[in-house]
């Protein structure tokens, strides 16, 4: 072979394996941020916030642990009003964050007397789990929640009300646990794919064109790589699928300037319905930002809709009778 042509060779031979390594790591660090969200420890100062926040309200204030599915131990801040109706509102949080993001509406759910469970999503906060799977183990996390719920309240109404990845994770809970009378959710994701197909786009100045286009092989990897890795099939994690089995009533709600989770994911969730939901579309809100920006519609909007769906008294399930409970 000519000394050329062995140069070349030699020279393909490294780009394919630059290439290939590139690949690999993008695979992996993708896969490893996929399943493995920035953990934001609930720590003291946060909790001192949630009791000051129960003794401006004179609520009582407990913190609560419980064993969920697979052994995971799932930690909550619980809410008493000093003079409930025995509803009970549970807030789920972002991607990410932990269940200080979500204290800023317990003072308005405390006012109109609805006692509230805030927890930690697994593999955030204070709670375990090995990964975050944005909706299929968070499901049954929520399941024992309203089993706990309802062996230690036994409220007339559970409702629900998340906000990104616990908008996501809250939809897809409602085909199996039919005890939730209705749901807010502000700022889902349709599915997660549609939602990397967006991050990582957005991370290389496009959007989700990008993601499903020149990215699509490198997301295909990294979910394969979950699958493998940690035996979950993130194709499972779909609002938009779920809601298409469920009769809980949902509040969809988006805001306009949505740029991390556009709002056609919203209009995708809506698109699929097979009960009674509603939208409103927030002019000039960014994510999760409809509450900063309209504060008192807001508060009006979802308390109105809790109002207008009053229900039977929360059972505990027949599998799930005995979860193991700590309560501090």
């Amino acid at each position: 072979m000519p000394q050329d042509m062995r140069k070349g060779a030699l020279i393909l031979t490294v780009v394919f394996l630059a290439a290939f390594a590139v690949n690999m790591a993008g695979t992996i660090f993708l896969c490893h941020a996929m399943v493995h969200p920035k953990r934001r420890d609930f720590d003291r100062k946060m909790e001192a916030a949630a009791e000051e926040i129960a003794q401006r309200a004179n609520a009582i204030y407990q913190t609560v642990q419980i064993a969920s599915f697979d052994g995971a131990i799932l930690s909550a801040s619980f809410f008493q009003a000093p003079t409930g109706n025995r509803d009970v509102v549970i807030l789920l949080h972002s991607s990410a964050d932990n269940r200080a993001g979500m204290l800023g509406f317990v003072p308005m759910l405390l006012r109109h007397q609805y006692n509230v469970l805030v927890p930690d999503s697994r593999a955030h906060g204070r709670s375990g789990g090995e990964i975050a799977t944005f909706g299929p183990k968070e499901s049954e996390d929520l399941k024992r929640w309203v089993d706990w719920l309802a062996g230690q309240m036994h409220p007339r109404c559970v409702y629900g009300l998340g906000e990104s990845m616990g908008a996501g994770n809250l939809l897809q809970t409602l085909p199996r646990e039919p005890r939730f009378c209705a749901a807010v959710a502000d700022s889902p994701f349709s599915s997660y794919r549609e939602m990397v197909y967006d991050r990582v786009g957005q991370e290389f100045g496009g959007g989700a064109w990008l993601g499903r286009t020149l990215f699509r092989p490198l997301i295909d990897e990294a979910f394969l790589e979950a699958k493998l890795r940690y035996h979950f099939n993130f194709e499972k994690a779909s609002p938009a699928d779920a809601v298409a089995m469920t009769r809980v009533p949902v509040l969809l709600i988006h805001g306009t300037k949505d740029f991390l989770v556009p709002l056609r994911h919203c209009q995708a969730i809506l698109n699929n319905r097979s009960g009674v939901m509603e939208l409103w579309e927030v002019p000039g809100a960014d994510h999760v930002g409809a509450f900063g920006r309209e504060p008192q519609e807001y508060e009006r909007r979802v308390t109105d809709w809790f109002g207008r769906f009053p229900g039977r008294p929360a059972q505990v399930s027949e599998m799930d009778r005995k979860p193991a409970v700590l309560t501090f």
